[in-house]
């Protein structure tokens, strides 16, 4: 920072981090996605991430992105046991087999819903959410992220959860959670 820049403020996870956090802050994170390949990726992702850092999931996501034919639905509900045996030894990216078999039915589960993905997790969205002062005004779970999961698990979906679909709605805009003096509210 040069004399006399103004600060940056950001949401305390992505402050002084490392440029993936801050570039996923700043460029992504709470930003409306629309789309069911776009809203796809994002819920495989969290799932992915669940037990881990955020940071590892962001450092492998376009060897995600490559080994899951760009988050394409058609493409990977039509994976079988070859690919699934291809992703546990890809190194590029998290090999859990419940992980892994769970994104494959998650895709099967999304090219079988009537109005698409997005038209349904959209359904969620909470565009009065309160403004958080500090991190500990963020929740992990919401009652929305609670019906959402539900609503998910109902269609077919596994391994998205109350936290899971919470952080997903964080992630695509459902909610903003950006901290009320954040750059990204601003912006």
């Amino acid at each position: 920072m040069t004399e006399g820049a103004l600060e940056v403020v950001r949401c305390g996870w992505a402050d002084g981090s490392s440029p993936e956090y801050i570039r996923y802050h700043d460029e992504e994170w709470g930003r409306p996605v629309r789309g069911d390949d776009q809203v796809f990726e994002r819920l495989t992702l969290e799932g992915f991430q669940s037990g881990l850092s955020w940071l590892t999931i962001l450092r492998k996501r376009e060897n995600f992105r490559a080994a899951f034919a760009r988050f394409s639905i058609p493409a990977v509900a039509a994976f079988g046991e070859a690919d699934v045996a291809r992703l546990l030894a890809d190194p590029g990216i998290v090999r859990n087999r419940a992980k892994i078999e769970a994104a494959v039915a998650n895709a099967r589960a999304a090219a079988e819903l009537p109005g698409g993905l997005s038209d349904l997790v959209w359904r969620y969205a909470d565009p009065a959410s309160p403004v958080p002062r500090t991190l500990a005004d963020v929740p992990a779970t919401t009652p929305a992220s609670t019906a959402l999961s539900k609503d998910l698990k109902r269609n077919g979906f596994r391994f998205i959860g109350p936290t899971t679909a919470y952080a997903m709605m964080q992630a695509i805009g459902l909610v903003n959670d950006h901290l009320a003096d954040c750059c990204a509210r601003r912006g």
